[in-house]
């Protein structure tokens, strides 16, 4: 890891050349030890003891090859022999000083180079450990949710609860939603009370009830005809299935006298079939439930040696009933299109976008997970908007670019950090403090005396300056992004017709031009401030040295750059408003391969919300992606001996690309061997969760459907319906332990409440059931079978029920609940007093309540997807494609070689990643929500520790993004190979020195810039194996520190060797060498910062996992 040292001159940092060049050792120089006879004075002074004894210098793997440091070439004479400083060094500087007090005597390398090729050698400094209540303290600070007065919730505050509960059905769009699901219900319902519809249905009339409660309107249209279709397809798949099985269980004697063991061959194919198609196609999820139902039925219902095939249109005729109750009541009563959806996540993210532009900016931890949650949420709507039918006025070619501009425009956001004070959130001055002071030591203490005319400046001058210059500019650019985003806001929910629902209020503005013309002009009156003052002498001289001015810098840059995105938003928003597009129905346009792993809100809801399956097939997507980016492999090679320095380089080039052709055939090669790589993942993927979900489900299905085919307990089998309880237990079964709601509310109130396989939802649902099955024989006892009072009894129960099936963050125990109520009172409707309610109530409840038991606890036991250990390996592999990441940036951003420089194409595939990374942080901090309510008999799980790692991983990223970020503005002014882009075809004489120069740079740091990279990968790796496997970490790690210092220190020295005219190489412009200048110092600094985050993640690992050290303490005596 490296960065650009010199402020004017040469630039090191983005010199040309790969992390792993060619410049190292000959064939005949491969020794890794070589003795010195004599050494260089050097300018950091050499110990007497080592002076006396010359010839005994062990230099273990320093080259044979030694270059002194006085013999770089110096490519222009008459250079200053040391660089100028810059604050970047300075607060570099402090923050590795903190890191390694005490220790910076141990990183004088005494002026030897070494050049290894390909090899590292790391630092390792003394382990003094870490404080553990300090860190839990700060986890703690870190993460409000885990305080006491969030766990221990007073029934006074239950009650507020149930009363916001109300009122939100009662005013909120929930109200109409449990409408639309009461009513679709309710007309089944009613229905099966109706004495001619009832005999017409038949015996199993209830049938269209359960229809219509797993099929429910409360959802848009699209989604409503998506359920239709895909639950008509599975009842017919498990109709025509099990109608086989009857079919084969009686077609000839023998058969018939085993039937039970052919109908359970039968069941068993086809639950493992579409068990397994419910785990790996999650659009099929309501398929599959409508096939394991109807299959339940078919097999286990009324079995006996003979069939009577009006049972399957008992069974189907119903079903189709309850589908088109649900379908109707959807198309009728306050019907959703489909833009509603898409218009709340574009409102939310306006909302989240306005509030980040307040004082104090995203710099809130709260407001920046908000605006990465709306990003990934984006992206989520989209795609559930282009996956099913809509009728809405937005295209889905329209909502994909609303969706692109408005994540860059979060992104631009995102990059806006604190204002330093500019806008009146503290006072300028107040902020030369103590890291100022520190920063004066560390000058000092490196010998570097600046004598400059800045130098004489009062930085309290230069800092009223800027903000006398910036403050109302800034300010004002600011508000007309917020007015901006606004109007934006208004005509997007004018357009979907939502704005009295959702908002803005009718006082906010719809003129887009006036808008956009009002932004303009704060625009331009915030560059010609910012032009003057470019050009103010006082600052043209004197600002590098403060970096307090550079942040001030750097946030109005980001504002700028925030205003250009919301400009280009507000474009595209006033060519919609122009269009005036009217209705308009749409097909789904998203691709079928990836609409199969996908599915739409209101199914992600009902099925539990973040299931397994949803992480999972997230986690593949972007390991997928991961994969591709590390696809490319690097082979160096020795240089060549006997060429000079300029052939040398020339040569390294040629054979690069070379190198790099044979490399593309090498993988054009590898495309024949696919079919047997294609083989292995067929076979591979049966050893998934999805595989081991089917089998566990077809054993627990089979062992509870015996007593249907064994004549001793058929008669009570089929009497009193105990084939619900294979039903449960296909209902809530599930292949994880627990889920959560996929909303942001559910994470602002902390996961309270959990789905999923953990004791309380066993006991929850339990309950659930027998309440259902107590109001459902109280309905029928209570008016002594009257329709009217058991239809009063399923008003006022269902309404409950129904709410926390299909909008709480309970869905499986509400479903439970309406099913059991709904089968025991129309049971007992039905049977009129033979058997007695009270016997159907608790025969069926206690079947259903055998599933809930036998289907939670199977989860335990076999195969359990547990939160907690998948909480771990996933910040482990957050860890590795972070490392990645890194490796990824420093190659293609900053130690890319000519003609390989970062293209569009690729700014674009890194956004692209780092949104995928984006969404992989917000479903791992939804998955360690999930632990919360799991058992654990060892002890109970602090979750502290891990919200605290899975921040500093989240925080590595920003840093890593920023450096990607920073790199793109003065990367191009770097080198001298690109001062003259119109020379493509031959090499000028000017171009050639200044590549030698930057080879030159290359060579002398190549051995400290692999150390820096090399630490910071080998430290990511060593801990995510540490987090993946539940071991210690060891005590000792490379330094990443360390080498960073041996990096900024060499640096410094390779500047004064090879120096450079002020100015030469920078553009001569004002404006882009100010720019080139505040980047330069925002890149190091954060790449200073990821050196630093990196300590946070391993004390924090080390805090999970714990340390690994000596037995006996090592005396250093």
């Amino acid at each position: 890891m490296g960065d650009v040292e010199s402020q004017k001159g040469t630039s090191l940092e983005g010199s040309h050349g790969p992390v792993d060049s060619n410049h190292g050792l000959g064939p005949d120089e491969i020794h890794s030890h070589a003795h010195l006879s004599s050494l260089e004075p050097q300018h950091h002074g050499t110990p007497p003891e080592v002076n006396d004894r010359p010839f005994s210098i062990y230099l273990g793997s320093f080259a044979s090859a030694y270059q002194p440091r006085s013999s770089l070439p110096s490519l222009r004479p008459g250079t200053p022999r040391r660089a100028p400083s810059t604050p970047r060094d300075s607060a570099d500087e402090v923050q590795l000083e903190r890191l390694l007090h005490g220790t910076h005597q141990d990183l004088n390398s005494y002026g030897v180079d070494e050049k290894r090729d390909g090899l590292f050698d790391a630092t390792f400094l003394p382990y003094k450990g870490d404080d553990e209540d300090s860190l839990l303290q700060a986890a703690h600070l870190g993460y409000a949710p885990f305080a006491k007065g969030e766990i221990v919730i007073s029934p006074l505050e239950q009650l507020k609860g149930v009363a916001r509960l109300c009122r939100r059905v009662v005013t909120t769009r929930a109200g109409i939603k449990l409408l639309k699901t009461f009513l679709g219900f309710f007309t089944a319902y009613i229905l099966c009370l109706a004495p001619r519809s009832k005999e017409w249905l038949g015996p199993y009339n209830y049938i269209a009830v359960i229809s219509a409660i797993i099929n429910h309107p409360g959802r848009t249209v699209g989604a409503q005809v998506d359920g239709l279709v895909l639950t008509i397809l599975g009842t017919t798949a498990g109709l025509g299935w099990g109608s086989l099985a009857l079919w084969s269980s009686t077609a000839t004697q023998t058969a018939q006298a085993g039937y039970g063991g052919v109908l359970a061959g039968y069941l068993i194919v086809f639950t493992a079939l579409i068990a397994w198609l419910r785990c790996v196609f999650i659009r099929l999820y309501i398929a599959s439930i409508a096939a394991g139902i109807a299959i339940a039925y078919t097999c286990l219902a009324d079995t006996s040696e003979t069939v009577g095939w009006q049972k399957i249109f008992n069974y189907g005729v119903p079903w189709v009933i309850g589908q088109g109750a649900s379908l109707v009541v959807c198309l009728v009563v306050f019907p959703d299109a489909g833009s509603r959806p898409i218009a709340v996540a574009l409102h939310d993210a306006l909302d989240s976008i306005s509030t980040a532009l307040q004082p104090p900016h995203p710099s809130s931890s709260s407001t920046r997970r908000l605006l990465s949650w709306n990003f990934s949420n984006l992206s989520l709507s989209a795609r559930d908007f282009t996956i099913d039918i809509a009728v809405c006025r937005f295209r889905p070619d329209d909502v994909r670019d609303l969706r692109n501009h408005l994540q860059r425009v979060i992104r631009a956001v995102l990059a806006i950090k604190g204002d330093g004070g500019l806008l009146g959130q503290g006072t300028l001055v107040s902020r030369i403090s103590d890291e100022s002071k520190e920063s004066s030591t560390v000058r000092s203490r490196r010998g570097r005396h600046n004598t400059g005319p800045g130098h004489q400046r009062n930085p309290d001058e230069i800092m009223n300056l800027v903000g006398s210059s910036l403050a109302v500019p800034t300010r004002e650019l600011l508000d007309m992004c917020i007015e901006t985003i606004a109007s934006c806001q208004a005509v997007l929910m004018d357009i979907a017709g939502y704005r009295r629902y959702l908002g803005p209020s009718p006082k906010v503005s719809s003129d887009m031009s006036m808008a956009l013309e009002r932004l303009q002009r704060s625009m331009s009156a915030f560059d010609g401030a910012d032009s003057a003052l470019i050009h103010h002498p006082l600052l043209s001289s004197s600002f590098h040295t403060h970096p307090e001015v550079v942040e001030i810098f750097l946030f109005v840059h980001a504002s700028r750059q925030a205003a250009d995105a919301v400009k280009a938003l507000a474009i595209r928003v006033r060519l919609l408003q122009e269009k005036r597009q009217g209705w308009r129905f749409s097909l789904p346009s998203y691709p079928f391969p990836k609409a199969l792993d996908r599915t739409n809100a209101q199914v992600r809801h009902d099925r539990g919300g973040l299931t397994a399956a949803v992480f999972f097939k997230s986690k593949s997507e972007l390991e997928k992606t991961m994969r591709e980016l590390q696809s490319s492999i690097y082979n160096p090679a020795p240089k060549e001996s006997g060429l000079t320095f300029g052939q040398s380089f020339l040569h390294d080039k040629i054979k690069s690309r070379d190198s790099d052709a044979k490399e593309v055939v090498e993988c054009e090669g590898r495309g024949q061997e696919k079919l047997r790589y294609r083989i292995w993942t067929a076979l591979h993927r049966f050893q998934g969760f999805e595989a081991r979900f089917a089998l566990k489900i077809t054993i627990l299905v089979l062992a509870l459907s015996v007593p249907a085919w064994v004549e001793q307990s058929r008669g009570w089998w089929n009497a009193d319906e105990i084939w619900w309880v294979v039903v449960t237990v296909w209902l809530m079964m599930h292949p994880r332990v627990s889920s959560i709601s996929s909303s942001f509310s559910s994470l602002r109130t902390n996961g309270r409440g959990q789905v999923g396989g953990n004791l309380q939802d066993l006991f929850t649902r339990a309950f659930c059931v027998v309440l259902g099955a107590t109001f459902g024989g109280l309905a029928y006892v209570a008016g002594n079978g009257n329709a009217f009072v058991i239809g009063t009894f399923a008003l006022f129960f269902m309404m409950a029920m129904l709410y926390r099936y299909t909008q709480s963050a309970h869905p499986r125990s509400g479903l439970v609940g309406c099913i059991s109520f709904t089968v025991i009172s129309l049971s007992a409707y039905d049977a009129a007093d033979d058997p007695s309610p009270f016997h159907i109530a608790w025969t069926r409840g206690s079947a259903m309540v055998v599933g809930v038991v036998a289907a939670v606890v199977l989860n335990w036991i076999l195969w359990p997807f547990v939160a907690r250990h998948e909480l771990r390996k996933s910040i482990s592999t957050m860890m590795l494609h972070a490392a990645i990441l890194y490796r990824g940036v420093i190659g293609k951003y900053i130690y890319y070689e000519d003609g390989n420089e970062p293209t569009k194409a690729d700014i674009e595939r890194s956004e692209m990643l780092e949104g995928r990374l984006r969404e992989g942080l917000v479903r791992i901090r939804q998955l360690m929500h999930l632990t919360r309510h799991e058992m654990r008999l060892r002890a109970p799980f602090n979750p502290l520790p891990y919200s605290a790692l899975i921040d500093a991983v989240e925080i590595l990223f920003e840093h890593l993004i920023e450096v990607r970020q920073s790199s793109l503005y003065f990367q191009s002014y770097m080198h001298a190979g690109k001062l003259n882009e119109t020379c493509k075809c031959a090499l000028s004489p000017t171009i050639l020195m200044g590549r030698i120069a930057n080879t030159a740079a290359t060579e002398a740091l190549m051995t400290r810039r692999r150390d820096a990279v090399a630490s910071i990968l080998m430290t990511l790796y060593v801990l995510a194996g540490a987090l993946r496997s539940g071991r210690p970490v060891p005590a000792y790690l490379p330094s990443a520190a360390a080498a960073r210092k041996m990096l900024l220190q060499r640096m410094a020295e390779v500047e004064a060797e090879i120096g450079g005219a002020p100015g030469e190489q920078w553009p001569q412009q004002a404006e882009q060498r100010r720019w080139a200048d505040v980047y330069h110092y925002a890149y190091s600094t954060n790449l200073t910062d990821i050196v630093v985050q990196l300590e946070h993640l391993s004390s924090y690992t080390r805090l999970i996992c714990g340390t690994f050290g000596f037995d006996v303490p090592y005396d250093a005596d």
